[in-house]
């Protein structure tokens, strides 16, 4: 009987501290789990807002066009990111070239302003009824804040964006800033600069249609031989930048994805630039043109699709008033018939025109 109970008490320790071995042992290899999973595997907090990243997202099984999901995503283009941040990311390029949802391209509307557009009415006419063919990215003084009503195209439109002196390298740092928040819409496939004293030229369909089947860029590159061509280069940019490389063309560009790309990632050149063009060197007339002639002289047809007037002389373009604009006027703006388009001679060279006042906003309108 002793012996029974012996056992029994003995097998029940036995038990019992087989159970607790076995307690710290799984206690142990929970732990293990923990830690490797907060070292290694750190919560993810998002890093800008979620209406700026989510066009990354497809849905592949959604039969709805990108243009429609992006367009309500990307309502408010507003977000937290620095320069260097954003320019890492407008760099992405998918390595995948076929999109996996019906892509309908946009073209991305840039205006570098420096507070309201005074011929804001003007271009409502111009963008109305084509919704989903088209993104507006504007880029103002920053301690503007004026909102126009929800109703507007340009509602919530709005970048983060920083002073800007005319000539300096702030000027290539808010085009490159506009560029850049368009690219991060991956449905924008042409991106046009423009200011607040340009207009359309032709209804929108024609513009679209021009840009969205050309084959190239719109942006003048061409070298000057006097003084203030070749006469602004700076020897300490050498060996990055040669006399041989340097161009000059106007700021006012059109350009397609691809070479957008090449803009937001150059850091290479930017800073030779940023360094060693001061005046009579002014970044906005040679940065772009020198860059693309170093990285991509073939994407540009070398010329502008924004028309100015220079008859007048002196180093700015003619500002046209009220009393400017007549029908007679308006079928002038821009007629050329030497230009190139696609590889065939085009009567269209021009699509927007630059340098109106906000006085010609009503005769515009008629």
């Amino acid at each position: 009987m002793s012996f029974h109970l012996g056992t029994t008490i003995a097998l029940t320790l036995f038990v019992s501290f087989f159970a607790l071995l076995l307690g710290l042992f799984i206690n142990y290899q929970f732990n293990k789990i923990v830690v490797y999973e907060d070292f290694y595997l750190p919560h993810q907090s998002p890093i800008y807002n979620l209406s700026i990243s989510t066009h990354l997202v497809c849905n592949s099984s959604s039969s709805h066009s990108s243009s429609n999901r992006t367009m309500e995503e990307l309502n408010d283009v507003w977000h937290s990111m620095n320069d260097e941040e954003l320019m890492w990311r407008a760099s992405m390029v998918p390595q995948i070239k076929k999109y996996p949802f019906n892509r309908i391209p946009r073209v991305a509307f840039l205006f570098l302003t420096r507070g309201r557009l005074p011929l804001a009415p003007l271009w409502e006419m111009f963008f109305k009824g084509h919704k989903g063919l088209f993104s507006i990215y504007i880029h103002t003084s920053p301690d503007f804040n004026y909102e126009p009503p929800p109703s507007s195209v340009f509602y919530k439109r709005r970048i983060p964006s920083q002073a800007v002196q005319w000539g300096r390298s702030t000027m290539i740092d808010a085009e490159r800033r506009l560029l850049a928040n368009a690219l991060l819409d991956i449905s924008n496939e042409r991106f046009i600069l423009l200011s607040e004293s340009c207009i359309p030229l032709f209804n929108f369909t024609t513009i679209y249609t021009y840009l969205t089947n050309s084959d190239q860029s719109f942006l003048g590159s061409f070298d000057d031989p006097r003084k203030i061509g070749r006469g602004r280069y700076n020897k300490r940019m050498y060996p990055n930048i040669t006399l041989f490389d340097w161009r000059k063309g106007s700021q006012w560009f059109e350009i397609h994805r691809e070479l957008a790309v090449k803009i937001v990632s150059d850091v290479l050149y930017y800073p030779v630039f940023k360094n060693y063009c001061v005046p009579p060197c002014y970044m906005d007339e040679h940065y772009l043109p020198t860059l693309v002639n170093k990285v991509c002289p073939g994407l540009t047809s070398n010329r502008s699709v924004t028309w100015v007037d220079w008859s007048a002389g002196g180093s700015h373009p003619m500002t046209f008033l009220k009393k400017d604009v007549t029908e007679e006027f308006l079928r002038s703006v821009g007629s050329e018939l030497n230009c190139s388009y696609n590889g065939k001679m085009s009567s269209i060279c021009f699509l927007f025109g630059r340098k109106f006042h906000p006085s010609t906003l009503q005769p515009l309108l008629r």
